[in-house]
């Protein structure tokens, strides 16, 4: 089984950052993805209005998936927003509307939708 530890290089658009997650996101790698999405959205300072994490590409999440949505959320300054992109039919959308994480992030079928919100 392969553990990708990194999200990909970040796309910097004007306000917003794009951020494609790894396909796996369990234990063995959530902790190691939170203090690289911070600091790419530390990075931006005050420019950062939207960050994207694109789940569309993720096969597995488990709980500790929606733990680092969370604390990526909580860590964020102020004003600062999370939009998810998961594919409708993906495991991490079924994870995401389990656990109720759906009702406090907005989720998009599609990245030009994330990005245009």
């Amino acid at each position: 089984m392969t553990f990708f530890t990194n999200p990909t290089e970040p796309r910097d658009l004007p306000g917003r950052v794009h951020l494609t997650m790894p396909a796996e996101i369990d234990y063995c790698n959530a902790s190691e993805l939170l203090p690289h999405v911070m600091s790419e959205a530390e990075a931006r300072g005050d420019r950062l209005d939207v960050l994207i994490l694109d789940l569309s590409a993720t096969s597995f999440m488990d709980s500790q998936g929606v733990r680092l949505i969370n604390d990526i959320r909580e860590g964020l300054r102020p004003g600062a927003r999370v939009r998810l992109v998961a594919r409708p039919d993906g495991v991490a959308s079924r994870v995401l509307e389990l656990t109720g994480m759906r009702r406090d992030v907005p989720v998009y079928d599609n990245l030009p939708e994330a990005l245009a919100s």
